[in-house]
């Protein structure tokens, strides 16, 4: 299988923290197993940053091939940038060849130029909210989210949230557990949407400084959907039952197989909202043989089903 590859468009004056935040994600990604070939691209060889830094050595736009996806980090859009005709042609070639697209901030504009927003959901930062409905009037342009994702485009709202994009497209390559591990490298939140809640059950549970406590946490974390036992979990750790039982507790405040169910339905949670897999499916997938003991626990944890949980979320 070949790498993914990520053309980051490089456009003058672009903004540092647009670019350097989705990349970083997409690097320390890499080191978890993601195949990711990282390229930068631009219409010259050289472009500044809105911030004084110039980029040099940029490699020419390139062919796009299916699978590719263009990464769009933000220009600075009070030195009155116009995006020039090779770099939208390019762009639309891109789509035309099976590619995705990438917008961080102000890097929408690309996209709405090209047309590729035309009858798809999308925002971008709140300062250019309203010239987007008015540029764009085919698009639909959403300021309460912090990304979009519409098909084959996704665009984010401001710098930050292009994090929080890039961490969601790692968890659909990866799962939520490389998401959460790359998240915790960064020190960072995993967020969904505007609406969701700003912490991953991934990363719950983890502000403390007991270095057996996260190594049952991680192992649990990237193997969620298996069955564990206490004395399985403290030969892992090298520690006793009790010892792991006291040491977790006192960590946490839970014990380790509570917090296993913790990850599984709060796992369940997110695919509930942002899938329309079938509940068994996800009952499956999350370590529950028994769908209807899964529907019973995750009633308990949020007093609705599974089924009435997706309708309030999505």
């Amino acid at each position: 299988m070949r790498p993914v590859r990520i053309h980051c468009l490089v456009l003058p004056a672009v903004n540092l923290l647009d670019l350097a935040g989705p990349v970083q994600v997409l690097h320390t990604a890499a080191h978890h197993g993601g195949r990711y070939e990282i390229g930068f691209v631009a219409a010259r060889p050289a472009e500044p940053s809105a911030q004084g830094l110039a980029f040099g050595s940029l490699a020419p736009l390139p062919p796009v091939a299916p699978g590719d996806v263009v990464l769009i980090p933000g220009p600075d859009l009070t030195q009155r940038l116009e995006i020039d005709a090779p770099t939208l042609d390019w762009v639309r070639s891109a789509a035309g060849a099976g590619a995705s697209f990438v917008s961080i901030c102000t890097g929408a504009i690309v996209l709405g130029d090209a047309g590729l927003l035309d009858g798809r959901r999308c925002t971008s930062h709140w300062s250019v909210i309203e010239a987007m409905r008015l540029r764009y009037p085919a698009a639909l342009v959403d300021d309460s989210v912090l990304y979009v994702r519409d098909g084959a485009v996704a665009t984010s709202a401001g710098i930050a949230s292009g994090i929080d994009l890039a961490l969601a497209l790692v968890e659909d390559d990866l799962g939520p557990a490389v998401a959460a591990a790359v998240a915790r490298e960064l020190v960072v939140h995993v967020r969904r949407n505007g609406s969701s809640a700003p912490q991953s059950p991934f990363l719950s549970r983890r502000d403390h400084l007991d270095p057996v406590v996260h190594r049952v946490q991680q192992l649990l974390a990237d193997r969620f959907a298996e069955a564990h036992t206490l004395p399985s979990l403290a030969r892992a750790a090298h520690v006793s039952v009790r010892a792991l039982t006291a040491a977790f507790t006192a960590a946490t405040g839970v014990t380790p197989l509570q917090y296993q169910q913790e990850l599984r339905i709060g796992h369940a949670g997110n695919l509930l909202t942002a899938t329309g897999r079938p509940i068994d499916d996800i009952a499956r997938d999350c370590g529950y043989a028994d769908a209807r003991h899964f529907r019973r626990l995750f009633t308990e944890r949020h007093g609705v089903s599974p089924r009435a949980f997706r309708a309030a979320h999505r």
